[in-house]
């Protein structure tokens, strides 16, 4: 969905680049997202202190609490990956949130951005099973018994690829279905404030997308890590 009116094409405009943002604009926007947290984290890691106060509370709270929910899900196994899903977690969010500013949008309710994410949490998988189990990750796809092969590969495989499609449409679906909501209640009944109660609900539900797209994430790559049975 675009807007009528979004504060970064503006600025690209003046710089010579209107052509290019007003065709991508969910690029410009996670480039926006991108820089917004590579520059929060410098100044939080630049702040660090033997006594923490302010903001340092409040980023180690949300650090401690991804690192907590991640090794209860994936054991001491899955501590490498937790840069990982952290940032896909904290991206995503702040992708989903930003779209709820007005003049701002948000780049998962373009398709693109969350096949992006799929797919790096695809190829992560199965580059992990390979680095874990070797040429033996096959059997994660062939099932416990040889003659079952030939029925139990091709269901493993699509069930595989059926991942990135899930992970997508999940993300894009609900993301864009809270932006087209709030854009008829605000044309609709804009005066009212009759978006204000479905912006509560979009920033909760926005949240909730982030934590299922990392939860998924987390029980991937665990399954990768196991042995076949």
């Amino acid at each position: 969905m675009e807007h009528p009116f979004l504060f970064l094409s503006k600025l690209f405009e003046l710089i010579g680049l209107g052509s290019f943002v007003h065709h991508y604009p969910h690029v410009v926007y996670s480039w926006f997202i991108m820089l917004f947290l590579i520059v929060v984290g410098k100044l939080s890691a630049g702040a660090v202190k033997m006594i923490p106060s302010g903001g340092q509370n409040f980023f180690e709270m949300v650090i401690s609490g991804i690192e907590g929910f991640q090794l209860s899900i994936m054991g001491e196994e899955g501590r490498p990956f937790f840069p990982l899903i952290a940032t896909l977690g904290l991206y995503i969010l702040c992708c989903n949130w930003i779209g709820l500013i007005p003049g701002m949008l948000s780049p998962t309710a373009n398709i693109n951005t969350p096949l992006s994410c799929a797919l790096v949490v695809f190829v992560v998988t199965h580059a992990v099973g390979l680095k874990e189990h070797g040429a033996k990750y096959i059997k994660h796809f062939t099932g416990p018994i040889w003659w079952m092969v030939p029925l139990m590969l091709p269901i493993e495989l699509i069930g595989h690829f059926s991942r990135v499609l899930s992970l997508t449409f999940r993300l894009f679906g609900n993301i864009m279905g809270e932006d087209l909501v709030l854009a008829i209640l605000l044309f609709l009944a804009g005066k009212f404030l009759a978006p204000v109660p479905m912006m509560f609900l979009a920033i909760f539900t926005s949240f909730v997308q982030a934590f299922i797209f990392s939860l998924l994430t987390m029980m991937y790559i665990a399954g990768s890590l196991e042995e076949s049975h």
